[in-house]
């Protein structure tokens, strides 16, 4: 194509500029064969100039030096003056110019040609233009009219065909490539499905004979060997996911038992409750244990429901108000109610995770706020210690990574899980510094209703080109 459009473009160019040559040749050569003596009107040039048009092929007109036809082929116009401003080729052939006063001047007289539009034809026609010469001085002048909307559309014709032609060949180039470039990629494509359904948890999947070239099939035989050994390790680590379930979930359920026992038997109502919040948080432990391997053995729990971040922040605040309090701090909420789409027992692990980093790590109370910015919704909680150093922030939600000063006892699992479950239900986490200092991390979760419009303000740590 990049070479079929030019070259149409300039065979068209070529064409009429052919024809322009010869118009004007025609005019020259019908002006030299009249002369001076040939002026003269009469049936004698009015033969003479019927012979030329069927020569050309053409209408024929010779004029005097004032422009008045003395003869003209289609016999229109005898008589007329035709040194008009309406008409330049013949003015230009005569040694005149026009003025914008309409007078005329003179110039050198000159043969010339031009293109323009007969509203009387309806029709381009060409019009070329030659001094009839006396010893140099200007005695009349001939014009050769053609219309060359023939021209026009032979050339038209030949372009179509010649695009038509390089539109064809494009179509044969593509349909030659596409099928060359699927009969190298097809191996790639087999491949690149493998992967993707191994990756989605088929570990049954196997490429075989991918044919191809050479380093293609040996890249098979390798995906092929690579899923054999993912395969194996899978079900070792399920295999180790249940013994180590079994392993801990009897030591708490006696545990569970011995406490439902001694709550049975207390008769101190203080010791009763303090028995029963300890059976509940039994509970709590076996329900995140449950989780934690779940995550490890890469199940999914649960489903997606709607849930109310405010009511999370709530139970959140319950849960934890009397661990505060021992510590001498409190657990705070804020924020309108927003709704997410995600689990509610997977949100009460991260906001328990979050909660319990901030016990850890801060001092002062612990807030927790909620609210909705455009189609995401976020629960953010914010202690006010020393903050989480920038250099670390992107490190802290990694398993079992502890940052320099933190305090013993910890096993570097809670934020990483509270990211895990997160991701989970496509959301994402972030950790910014409160206003005035402490840590704040935000919780980003996907609307229940993207459609809707809110009206909520900004969040104190929200980032507004946070990805949706």
């Amino acid at each position: 194509m990049a070479l079929t459009i030019p070259l149409a473009i300039n065979l068209g160019a070529r064409a009429r500029s052919e024809v322009e040559s010869q118009a004007l040749l025609a005019a020259q050569t019908i002006a030299a064969g009249i002369g001076k003596e040939g002026l003269k009107a009469g049936p004698a040039l009015s033969r003479q100039v019927s012979i030329y048009a069927q020569e050309v092929p053409g209408r024929v007109l010779v004029m005097d030096k004032d422009g008045l036809v003395l003869a003209d082929s289609d016999r229109e116009a005898v008589g007329d003056n035709y040194a008009t401003c309406l008409r330049p080729e013949i003015l230009a052939a005569l040694g005149l110019a026009c003025a914008s006063d309409g007078t005329f001047t003179e110039v050198p007289a000159v043969a010339n040609v031009i293109i323009r539009f007969s509203n009387v034809e309806n029709a381009d026609l060409l019009l070329a233009a030659a001094p009839v010469l006396d010893e140099g001085n200007v005695a009349g002048a001939v014009r050769v009219t053609r219309n060359i909307d023939a021209v026009n559309d032979e050339v038209r014709t030949v372009r179509i065909g010649i695009v038509l032609i390089g539109l064809l060949g494009l179509v044969a180039g593509m349909a030659i490539a596409f099928a060359l470039a699927n009969s190298l990629a097809r191996p790639l494509i087999q491949l690149s499905d493998a992967a993707r359904k191994l990756g989605d948890g088929d570990l049954t999947t196997r490429v075989g004979d991918v044919g191809g070239a050479r380093e293609v099939k040996d890249l098979g035989e390798s995906f092929d060997e690579m899923a054999n050994r993912f395969e194996r390790n899978v079900h070792a680590q399920r295999e180790f996911v249940a013994n180590a379930s079994h392993q801990l979930r009897t030591p708490l359920t006696a545990m569970k038992l011995r406490l439902e026992t001694a709550e049975g038997d207390a008769k101190d109502p203080e010791l009763r409750r303090q028995l029963h919040a300890a059976d509940l948080e039994v509970d709590r432990l076996a329900d995140t244990v449950d989780r934690m391997l779940a995550m490890a053995n890469s199940i999914e729990q649960g489903s997606a429901a709607l849930v109310d971040l405010r009511e999370v922040a709530l139970r959140a605040a319950t849960r934890w108000g009397e661990r505060a309090e021992q510590l001498g701090t409190r657990v705070t909420t804020g924020g309108p109610s927003a709704t997410a789409l995600t689990n509610a027992v997977d949100l009460d692990q991260i906001v328990d995770n979050l909660i319990d980093n901030g016990l850890a790590y801060g001092v002062g109370p612990i807030e927790i706020e909620t609210g909705r910015l455009g189609n995401r919704v976020f629960l953010a909680v914010r202690d006010h210690g020393e903050g989480i150093p920038a250099a670390e922030q992107t490190h802290v939600t990694e398993r079992f990574y502890r940052g320099r000063g933190a305090p013993t006892g910890g096993s570097g699992l809670g934020l990483a899980i509270a990211r895990d479950l997160t991701e989970k239900w496509g959301g994402d986490l972030s950790i910014t510094e409160g206003a005035g200092g402490g840590a704040r991390i935000e919780v980003w979760l996907r609307v229940a209703d993207p459609d809707e419009r809110s009206s909520e303000q900004e969040p104190e740590g929200a980032q507004p080109n946070r990805p949706a």
